[in-house]
């Protein structure tokens, strides 16, 4: 929770659920888009089927191009994802899921992911709630919480969407790789050239780095730790240690990697230029990736595989100071 206590807010309880919350199906990204849409409408309910409409929509959208479970998901014909399939085609023709599939997301939304989207990976839950589910089982009705219409209504809602967006496909492209094959085995890669994170496996783009890891910077830019809001700033991407140094030091260690790499105003990562981190900026990179590693893989495994033995000698502090000292 040292993620939450940095900034806690509502707006960090619902980073902490869509970032770091455990994802063995998709269904919490859908839940999570089409609360956001409800919210940002200024609702404060909405009945369960109104809700489920873009929920199931979302998910069938994306079937077609990406899995939405781990490999070897146990299915039958009566499983959410299955029937999700089999309708799939027909929802897309009109726009809207059919009867079948809005019948079956109505039965398994309260139980499948509604009852779980607050939840941890391990125990507990997000400091805030989002909704409650009221009502009858033929008449639910979904109240958006306080906090959700501050989350919707924030500056930082843009953001919010795109860093959903990224975990969603980040997330799809551990299922489609193999969970536990190469992205366990080696972790994701970054294009220099398009600052994209890439499958080792497939070399195919996954999303790209500012909204993959913005959303465990705060939102905030690295370099001055203010705000970072996407269609008003112009954001860069930092190399925090500067990409220079490398080469002319020979380093081992890769900087041109997610580890290295912090979302930051242009004008900040302008001025900064190629001087060295300070301190306040070592400890926000040190603090950033902590939070990474709290996530699902693949970006905790691409981590791992950065920090090595110092995962046992000081973690991510340790390993940063020690590549301070070698460039100073």
């Amino acid at each position: 929770m040292d993620f939450f206590e940095y900034e806690p807010s509502a707006r960090t309880s619902w980073r902490l659920a869509i970032l770091m919350g455990a994802n063995d199906r998709t269904y919490k990204f859908a839940l999570g888009t089409a609360l956001l849409e409800a919210a940002a409408d200024g609702r404060t309910e909405i009945p369960l089927r109104e809700l489920a409409a873009p929920y199931a929509m979302g998910l069938v959208e994306r079937m077609g191009a990406a899995p939405q479970a781990k490999p070897k998901t146990v299915r039958n014909p009566t499983d959410y994802l299955a029937v999700a399939e089999a309708e799939a085609a027909e929802s897309l023709r009109l726009g809207s899921p059919t009867e079948k599939l809005l019948a079956a997301t109505l039965k398994s939304m309260p139980e499948m992911v509604m009852r779980k989207f607050h939840n941890l990976r391990g125990a507990g839950q997000v400091p805030h709630r989002f909704y409650e589910v009221t009502g009858p089982s033929r008449e639910r009705v979904v109240r958006l919480s306080e906090d959700l219409r501050a989350v919707a209504a924030s500056e930082q809602t843009a953001s919010l969407r795109d860093e959903l967006d990224a975990r969603w496909s980040i997330v799809e492209t551990s299922f489609a790789a193999g969970v536990g094959r190469s992205l366990i085995e080696e972790g994701i890669m970054v294009d220099p050239d398009t600052l994209r994170i890439t499958d080792r496996l497939r070399r195919r783009s996954v999303t790209g780095v500012i909204e993959a890891v913005i959303g465990f910077q705060h939102g905030r830019c690295l370099i001055c730790a203010e705000p970072l809001t996407p269609g008003t700033d112009e954001i860069a991407v930092d190399h925090v240690f500067p990409f220079s140094a490398m080469h002319r030091y020979r380093l081992a260690i890769d900087l041109d990697a997610i580890w290295n790499l912090a979302p930051a105003h242009a004008a900040c990562n302008l001025g900064k230029s190629s001087r060295p981190p300070n301190d306040a900026e070592l400890n926000g990179l040190a603090r950033r990736n902590e939070a990474i590693m709290g996530s699902p893989h693949p970006l905790r495994r691409t981590l791992e595989l950065t920090l090595g033995p110092y995962a046992r000698r000081g973690g991510w502090r340790a390993f940063i100071q020690d590549v301070y000292q070698e460039l100073s």
